[in-house]
């Protein structure tokens, strides 16, 4: 019997074995691995043509004290994360809310909604987005009907960036996906115990929609940033891949991509995506540790 029983676990062991098979050859081919292989590669001097030269911290050195571009690049990502970031949400939450109201037709009205989330990271809305905010595009024929003479906003340093803010702001299906799905699991006698006591819409909103959906906005707040902090197509496309004018959409992404593959520096540009992990991991970090303060769970002990 007892041999019966080690058999039948050794089998058990061995199906559940053979299930994280293949996660755990695609985890160490596909994402260890590369990641290993870069943090090697950030400590050389590499070209893509010939062999890599060890250099040690030669790259983060040079990078934190003789790269003004990299310094520039930083601070237009960290301009464009903390605008897109809670304008994108704030949009969202508001259309969610909109559409929680009970109006027919719900599921196509967020499809609607939800289909910029899908097509905004591609080549062709970048094309259509950077073709909208041309000098003679319909943002400035828009504002012609008002006597309103608008400047090419994709040739002016002072406003390219927000125009790729906006189209950020566009893709906010998926967030108002969520939110809307938080929404729909708040109690609805909450609400009218409030409106019992007296309280009004605003009042509602801030004592009840929003400490009930904060588990909701921590999710989507970390995965905004994440997601904001890998921005690339938009810049790329709209700033002709050059991070043009004048450096004005240089995203930290594009000045990668250009270090690796417009300039073979392939060991710079690996020392330039850890950096990028380490500051990712440190914002998703310090969005963790103060979630304690704000994220409210209804089901947890202290009321949090």
């Amino acid at each position: 019997m007892r041999a019966t029983r080690k058999t039948m676990q050794r089998q058990h062991n061995l199906t559940a074995y053979g299930f994280l098979l293949p996660w755990l050859i695609g985890f160490f081919c596909l994402t260890l691995g590369p990641m290993l292989g870069s943090l090697y590669l950030s400590l050389t001097k590499y070209n893509l043509l010939s062999a890599p030269k060890w250099v040690g911290l030669s790259n983060y050195v040079t990078i934190f004290t003789d790269d003004q571009t990299f310094t520039n690049s930083l601070w237009l990502t960290f301009k464009y994360v903390f605008m897109s970031v809670p304008l994108r949400l704030a949009f969202a939450l508001l259309v969610a809310m909109a559409l929680n109201k009970g109006i027919r037709a719900l599921g196509i009205y967020r499809t609607i909604y939800y289909v910029p989330s899908l097509l905004g990271g591609s080549v062709a809305i970048a094309i259509v987005w950077r073709q909208i905010f041309d000098g003679s595009g319909l943002v400035n024929r828009f504002l012609g009907w008002f006597g309103i003479e608008g400047p090419s906003w994709i040739s002016h340093p002072d406003y390219i960036v927000y125009t790729i803010i906006s189209l950020s702001i566009w893709q906010f299906g998926s967030a108002m996906v969520i939110f809307l799905a938080g929404l729909k699991q708040i109690p609805g006698d909450l609400y009218e115990a409030a409106q019992v006591d007296g309280a009004g819409k605003a009042r509602s909103f801030f004592r009840i929609t929003l400490p009930m959906l904060t588990p909701v906005i921590f999710f989507n707040l970390v995965m905004s940033i994440i997601n904001s902090f890998q921005a690339f197509t938009p810049a790329f496309v709209i700033g002709d891949g050059r991070g043009g004018p004048l450096d004005a959409t240089m995203f930290y992404t594009l000045y990668l991509y250009m270090k690796g593959f417009s300039f073979f520096e392939m060991g710079y540009a690996s020392a330039l995506a850890w950096i990028m992990l380490l500051i990712v991991g440190g914002f998703t970090a310090i969005v963790f540790m103060t979630s304690k303060f704000w994220v409210f769970y209804g089901d947890s002990k202290d009321g949090r």
